[in-house]
């Protein structure tokens, strides 16, 4: 089924649609502040490509050994996924800035940590954005299928039987999977609207920009480092891959705690591709948010454990959320629509795990109900 195929039934809930948008349009114009970044945002942004870029200075200075750089190699990785949550992401959004060229500038970003901006929107702001938890249509949940089970209308495998305990491996190769694998996929797979296409076409310029960026990225995080440094090559890769574990851990845990746990949903389209649910009603029904309490994850994970809010409004930057899912939860509970939220990350995290013990079983999932034959 073509992606342009799925609709959404937009008449359903027309009311709570029209109301929740005045509601955050009201939220904005009696503030009289902007839906775009403020000052703590861009102070955040450059605490991320200093947490990013330091310890990349340091390293190279050849001054710390090898047990030290590497600690400074993870800590690279925990500035890369500052800048993945809280900087790239809302720039390739269009939420960063009211200027379409400021958004570009600072959505390059997303290129020097090895992944790549334009197909990134391709699988993220197309494909996962638009059809948020439907089986074969969001890649977010349907990859890697053939080793995890991530929806109920997964084909079950022998192999699902032991993917709580291949998770956590699995998500650390996330990043690394960017940088080598992911992007090139998507450049002989998917046509610029994230759609299958035997006659695939991209932008010679994007093509170029690809490999050009791969490359710069390639050479500045290992070649280089092992030109110049007194070090092993084995042990710069061992540094390489530690700083991308760190990212893959952490951002897949960000995002399948958003949407693969027990209280979301994973509708499935009728034979003519409709789904029975208006679009803004179908993301509160498969997002969560998590750790809403925690001012240190909202602050480093860039709002997104305020899914929710960034599904109905990616566009809205993210410093935005706390306060804005206020507005969100109370319009959902007036209508009556559900609003999925685990105050802490632990409880999150057991949800998510309990998820992928039950999808491991053979048509053995407890909340199968929630989702569409």
């Amino acid at each position: 089924m073509e992606l342009n195929r799925i609709r959404f039934n937009n008449r359903l809930n027309a009311d709570f649609v029209k109301e929740l948008r005045l509601a955050v349009d009201q939220y904005f114009s009696s503030r009289n502040i902007s839906p775009y970044a403020n000052t703590a945002m861009v102070i955040k942004t450059i605490c991320m490509i200093s947490l990013y870029v330091v310890p990349y200075i340091l390293i190279m200075t050849g001054n710390f050994g090898a047990w030290a750089s590497l600690g400074l190699a993870i800590v690279m990785g925990l500035g890369a996924t500052g800048i993945g949550f809280s900087v790239a992401h809302d720039a390739l959004h269009n939420a960063y800035s009211k200027y379409p060229l400021v958004n570009k500038l600072i959505g390059v970003s997303f290129n020097f940590l090895g992944a790549n901006d334009y197909f990134w929107k391709i699988k993220h702001n197309v494909r996962h954005h638009t059809f948020t938890n439907i089986h074969e249509k969001d890649e977010d949940i349907d990859a890697p299928v053939s080793i995890l089970r991530l929806t109920p209308q997964a084909q079950w495998k022998r192999i699902h039987r032991i993917q709580p305990w291949l998770a956590l491996p699995l998500y650390s190769l996330l990043s690394l999977s960017w940088v080598f694998y992911t992007d090139f996929n998507k450049l002989i797979t998917y046509n610029g609207n994230g759609s299958p296409n035997p006659e695939v076409k991209h932008p010679v310029r994007e093509v170029v920009r690809l490999f050009a960026y791969k490359l710069i990225y390639i050479f500045l995080t290992i070649a280089l480092p092992m030109m110049v440094l007194p070090f092993a090559w084995w042990q710069i890769l061992i540094g390489f891959v530690a700083m991308h574990m760190i990212m893959g851990i952490i951002l897949s845990v960000v995002f399948q705690l958003a949407h693969i746990v027990e209280e979301t949903e994973f509708p499935a389209p009728n034979d003519k591709g409709d789904i029975e649910n208006a679009w803004m009603v179908h993301q509160l029904n498969t997002t969560a948010n998590f750790a809403v309490r925690n001012p240190v994850i909202t602050w480093f994970v860039g709002g997104l454990n305020f899914q929710v809010e960034h599904h109905l409004f990616p566009n809205i930057c993210s410093i935005h959320y706390y306060k804005l899912s206020r507005v969100v939860e109370a319009k959902a509970r007036e209508f009556g629509i559900t609003y999925h939220n685990h105050h802490s990350l632990i409880s999150a995290i057991r949800s998510h795990f309990r998820t992928l013990r039950h999808f491991s079983r053979p048509n053995d999932y407890a909340l199968t109900a929630k989702a569409a034959a």
